[in-house]
C-alpha cells in the first residue's frame, strides 16, 4: 500500500508492505500513479524484466525507482504491474505494461528525478515500510 505526499516542489511516497519484495513492487506502483495518475488506463501488453543490485535496501529502493522512471523517460513504457524477487544481491522484476500513448493516456506529473532526500526503508512491526521523495 503507498500513499502521496505532497512536500514543497516535490511530492513524497509512503509505502508499507509486510516484505520487502512488497513494498518494493507497491513503491513502483506509487511512482506510476504519480507520473500516470490512474494505472487502469495501462494495459498489461508487454513485459520487461528488471535487475537492479544491491544489498542497502534504501539504495535498491532508490535505485529500483529509478529504473523504472527511467524506463519512462527512455522508453515511454508505463507499467501496471510489478513482480518483485529479492536476494541478499539485489532485486529481479519483471513489470508489465505498455507504451505510453498520448491518445490513451493522461498524464498526472513529469518526474525529474528520484532523490536521495529524506529517502527511508525500515522494517517495522507489519513488515516494512518506507518514503522517498520524487521531484517534479
Amino acid at each position: 500500500m503507498y500513499t502521496i505526499h505532497e512536500h514543497t516542489a516535490d511530492l513524497g511516497i509512503h509505502v508499507t508492505a509486510s516484505s520487502l519484495a512488497a513494498l518494493l513492487a507497491d513503491a513502483a506502483h506509487g511512482l506510476t500513479a504519480v507520473i500516470a495518475g490512474d494505472a487502469g488506463q495501462i494495459r498489461s501488453l508487454t513485459a520487461e524484466t528488471f535487475d537492479v543490485s544491491g544489498s542497502d535496501p534504501a539504495w535498491l529502493l532508490r535505485d529500483w525507482a529509478a529504473e523504472v522512471l527511467a524506463a519512462f523517460d527512455l522508453r515511454r513504457m508505463l507499467f501496471r504491474e510489478f513482480d518483485v524477487k529479492v536476494d541478499d544481491t539485489g532485486l529481479r522484476a519483471i513489470a508489465r505494461g505498455e507504451r505510453y500513448d498520448p491518445a490513451r493516456h493522461v498524464l498526472a506529473h513529469e518526474v525529474k528525478a528520484i532523490t536521495q532526500h529524506e529517502l527511508l526503508v525500515r522494517p517495522i512491526e507489519a513488515g516494512w515500510e518506507a518514503f522517498f521523495i520524487v521531484d517534479i
